[in-house]
């Protein structure tokens, strides 16, 4: 049995991502293809029941006092092992949507990235790998704010990734998710992850509060950390 395709989906927190991966579902869904979703998320979720309630196979991963991104990329192999045992043609995988730096998107795996036009025009600036290594960027809840802000909030999506076709999707009324299916539907084939690599890199190392310090101060400051530079003025 052959695995499934797999997609990345990746977004900050409520932006939409569950919505427009629903609707896009269903219309892949109603041509006869096979679709599953694996869940990230870091302390709870309710989005599984909104799949199961379409019939739609998911399996979620609660990643706990770990990055959600580096417990995706430790369980993402697993996931698309369950997607062939479910006999899934597409498998989706959604982040947790926590880290504008991370998120990672795989080499050779369609990567989708969810914007929030409501985020602010200058919002696509700050976001790291997720938007400017992304494949496919869609843009959530233009039907709410103004034209000019619809257009300049995608020309500032253009600017951070200029190679990537940009949609806007309507989760609720469901308005380009049939844009969004036909990429979906064109994605390779993904065969397996084993000695794949990810678009861009994770934090290069790890600090003392990322295996649970908890204390504050430069006594306690230990392996890869940063310090800011003031300049008082006078």
């Amino acid at each position: 049995m052959a695995r499934p395709r797999l997609v990345t989906v990746a977004g900050s927190p409520s932006v939409g991502k569950t919505s427009v991966i629903l609707r896009v579902l269903d219309l892949l869904a109603a041509e006869g293809q096979k679709v599953g979703v694996a869940k990230f998320d870091s302390l709870s979720t309710e989005d599984d029941a909104a799949y199961a309630r379409r019939g739609i196979p998911v399996s979620v991963g609660l990643s706990g006092g770990l990055c959600p991104d580096h417990f995706f990329v430790t369980n993402i192999e697993a996931c698309l092992e369950w997607g062939q045992r479910q006999g899934l043609d597409l498998l989706v995988s959604e982040s947790a949507g926590l880290c504008n730096r991370c998120s990672p998107h795989i080499e050779g795996v369609l990567a989708v990235c969810v914007v929030d036009a409501l985020a602010g025009i200058h919002t696509p600036k700050k976001i790291g790998p997720m938007l400017r290594l992304a494949d496919l960027v869609v843009i959530t809840k233009g039907d709410i704010v103004s034209q000019a802000e619809r257009e300049v909030y995608a020309y500032n999506v253009r600017l951070a990734n200029p190679r990537a076709p940009v949609v806007f999707c309507n989760g609720i009324t469901g308005q380009g998710a049939t844009e969004v299916a036909f990429h979906l539907r064109a994605a390779e084939d993904t065969g397996g992850l084993e000695g794949r690599r990810l678009r861009f890199s994770m934090p290069s190392a790890v600090c003392p509060y990322c295996v649970g310090e908890t204390a504050i101060g430069e006594t306690h400051h230990r392996g890869n950390v940063k310090t800011m530079r003031f300049e008082d003025q006078r």
